[in-house]
């Protein structure tokens, strides 16, 4: 996983709809939150998002734009997407999964696809990490609302 401090790589992701989206199509103008769900069909990861979804108004505002990273391949992100109507970009890897590009592995005798966060600002670099094996400790808001806070020229986040 990328470190805080850190310089993120300009990792090749797709949306739903097939165009290419790179990190540095963000630099210079917006910080992104990458959110990485264990699998579309994780509950817990759905509510999350769920949550991230409620927080857009407010996300938009700090200039925070939200990328949800899923395993799965492009087609079943789009189903997945379009049934939650969400306000955010769905990624899938070019390549991959998103989640290999920053060091998310499958733990667990293979079996558990790690998910977290990553918050990068609009000069690339990583201004927070957070990884969990287990979907439950996934999203660290209240860890996530700190770093948007702390970056410069972005409003409070509550």
């Amino acid at each position: 996983m990328l470190e805080t401090g850190s310089t993120a790589p300009d990792i090749a992701l797709e949306d739903t709809a097939g165009h290419a989206v790179r990190l540095a199509d963000y630099h210079g103008t917006d910080n992104v939150l990458l959110y990485f769900m264990r699998s579309t069909t994780c509950l817990v990861c759905n509510s999350h998002v769920k949550d991230l979804a409620g927080r857009a108004a407010d996300l938009t505002a700090a200039n925070v734009r939200v990328l949800v990273a899923v395993p799965e391949g492009r087609a079943a992100a789009a189903a997945w997407q379009a049934k939650r109507e969400l306000p955010f970009r769905v990624v899938t890897g070019q390549r991959g999964t998103p989640h290999e590009a920053v060091g998310l592995m499958k733990k667990v005798f293979g079996a558990i696809q790690q998910s977290g966060s990553l918050l990068i600002d609009r000069d690339g670099v990583v201004r927070h990490t957070h990884v969990a094996t287990m979907p439950t400790n996934s999203y660290d808001k209240k860890g996530i609302t700190k770093a948007i806070n702390a970056l410069p020229t972005t409003g409070p986040l509550g």
